[in-house]
């Protein structure tokens, strides 16, 4: 069982963010951080609304519950704000594989360390404390900035799955498949400090 493999609460300390296990009290807050629209635009749920949004994250807390995803919240150490989210998800604990996924963050985060800080402490804790064997990362096949971020943190192309999800607005998306084995994480580690300057 995921739950198993994965032991609640989960902190990851960076030197830009923490990564924080979600709890409802945290959802008023991180609503105003996820309330801009065009974070939603290449992700099938958009959480744009107060409704949806807290039907969805309210929704995380219970799978984490069930041990089916593991979601956090992005703390800004200097500005002490929730400026995102991000979470584990598709656990196979038998398979010693899983997903990181479910990642945004407010726009004015975009292109700063954030999110590569953000990717390597949830890989450093998938392949150094989980004994993960393959994490694997996707996105929607045009989101470019995506597919760049993702390629930027060291993560294999594996191909495009045709329409994989029906997104909110009854649209269906192709979803481009990424990932990273326990034999590249080494590598991928020392890339990833270069890039945080460490």
């Amino acid at each position: 069982m995921a739950e198993d493999w994965i032991k609640h609460p989960i902190i990851l300390k960076g030197k830009v963010v923490d990564l924080l296990p979600l709890e409802k009290e945290h959802l008023e807050e991180l609503f105003i951080a996820a309330s801009d629209e065009k974070l939603w635009e290449f992700i099938p749920t958009d959480c744009s609304s107060k409704n949806r949004f807290m039907e969805v994250y309210t929704t995380a807390i219970s799978e984490r519950e069930a041990g089916r995803q593991y979601p956090f919240l992005v703390y800004h150490k200097s500005t002490g704000k929730l400026v995102g989210s991000t979470r584990l998800f598709e656990i196979v604990a038998k398979d010693r594989k899983l997903e990181i996924g479910w990642t945004w963050i407010m726009a004015e985060h975009w292109r700063t360390a954030v999110n590569i800080e953000c990717k390597y402490l949830l890989l450093k804790y998938c392949f150094e404390e989980l004994k993960a064997l393959r994490v694997q990362l996707k996105t929607d096949e045009l989101n470019t900035r995506s597919r760049k971020a993702i390629e930027k943190i060291g993560a294999k192309f594996e191909g495009i799955l045709r329409k994989d999800r029906i997104k909110d607005n009854g649209m269906s998306r192709n979803a481009a498949y990424y990932s990273i084995i326990d034999d590249e994480w080494s590598g991928v580690k020392k890339e990833l400090e270069s890039k945080l300057g460490w």
